[in-house]
């Protein structure tokens, strides 16, 4: 099946901004939890990039012994999950520790224009994938204020994984009002027992779009 395409090319105007998800060295090969693929989507993001006035990052900032982690959990493994006071919780290997080289952003990312770093799951009772609100559903990182202070009424998303902060950051996108573009090229998933068809399905439920990094015009 052929991945979608837009209509016609989009050329990003100064209302919108490309959001770079949680590319960090903790998610790709020699990471503590690695996408497979997730460095290949750097040469994507880095052509993009010249092409939007407004950029801003993300990066998983956890404590160490992070509610998130398997290893805070007596008897749990990497990937099951439990019950939190805000729901289930997939449980990961330790990542992204707050400090570590593991946390930090692929070196070869080239941002110049990245004007703000979200960083989320810092609370250690609490994990936060999306950009914009943390797993409770009810705590903002602030990014929706920021963007609309700024005039930013559209968002391209890209990066880390696609079934979980990239979906759950657009899902959130779209509640706040945000227009939102996933440029799917320019995204890895983790895919754990089907979660990646999943987000796809509750994304596109949302009103996201589903793109391609071939339908930005860079010119």
């Amino acid at each position: 099946m052929p991945a979608p395409r837009a209509a016609d090319p989009i050329k990003p105007d100064a209302k919108a901004a490309l959001i770079v998800i949680d590319v960090q060295n903790c998610f790709v090969d020699g990471g503590t939890l690695p996408v497979k693929g997730g460095a290949d989507i750097v040469p994507i993001i880095n052509k993009l990039a010249p092409a939007f006035a407004n950029i801003v990052i993300t990066q998983d900032w956890h404590t160490p012994g992070h509610v998130s982690f398997a290893s805070a959990h007596s008897g749990k493994k990497p990937f099951e999950t439990t019950q939190l006071s805000y729901g289930t919780q997939v449980l990961w290997p330790d990542h992204c520790i707050q400090g570590t080289e593991d946390a930090a952003v692929l070196k070869d990312l080239k941002l110049p224009k990245a004007e703000l770093v979200i960083r989320k799951g810092y609370h250690t009772d609490t994990d936060s994938y999306s950009a914009f609100k943390e797993a409770d559903g009810k705590t903002p990182t602030g990014l929706a204020g920021y963007l609309k202070e700024r005039g930013i009424d559209t968002v391209f998303l890209v990066g880390l994984a696609t079934d979980f902060c990239v979906a759950w950051s657009a899902v959130d996108a779209r509640k706040a009002g945000f227009t939102t573009y996933v440029i799917e090229d320019a995204t890895r998933a983790i895919d754990l027992n089907g979660s990646l068809a999943a987000a796809w399905k509750q994304m596109t439920e949302a009103g996201v779009k589903r793109i391609q990094s071939g339908d930005i015009r860079l010119g």
